[in-house]
């Protein structure tokens, strides 16, 4: 049996809800049970990584799910948020050798954002949740493979 942590931003949340609501159908629709999912919310999308990485490193979990919405607005702002939410995600999983799946939404519009957090296929948060299902099953069989 899989454990994951889903690792969510209150930031936009109207947004991020559905991003988590995409994700728990998507385990729920594997046969995952909902008490091998664990929910941290953290203030918004620069908060990620860091909790990610604590999460990763506490060998609880097989994967973790990273789920936020930065909108672009005027200011450089965006920019900055978004390279550190990705950069920090990506050192997250690699320094700690647990998949950490990106479903952290950068759009250029809140249509953007709505569309990609909504009910069906589309969804974004879904889609991360599906990625840290076939990583955790691939590092699983090649843990296996080599006999650990």
């Amino acid at each position: 049996m899989f454990r994951f942590a889903v690792v969510v931003s209150r930031f936009n949340e109207e947004i991020t809800e559905g991003l988590l609501r995409g994700a728990l159908e998507f385990f729920a629709e594997q046969s995952i049970p909902t008490e091998t999912v664990k929910i941290v919310r953290v203030p918004g999308a620069f908060e990620i990584p860091l909790a990610a990485k604590r999460l990763a490193e506490s060998g609880d979990y097989d994967a973790i799910v990273c789920l936020g919405c930065l909108i672009k607005g005027d200011t450089m702002h965006f920019e900055y948020i978004a390279d550190a939410a990705s950069h920090g995600i990506a050192q997250a999983a690699i320094s700690t050798g647990v998949p950490i799946a990106f479903g952290v939404l950068t759009t250029m519009t809140e249509e953007q954002a709505v569309e990609r957090s909504g009910a069906g296929a589309g969804n974004k948060g879904r889609e991360a949740a599906a990625a840290a299902l076939e990583m955790a099953a691939l590092f699983r069989q090649l843990d296996e493979g080599i006999g650990r």
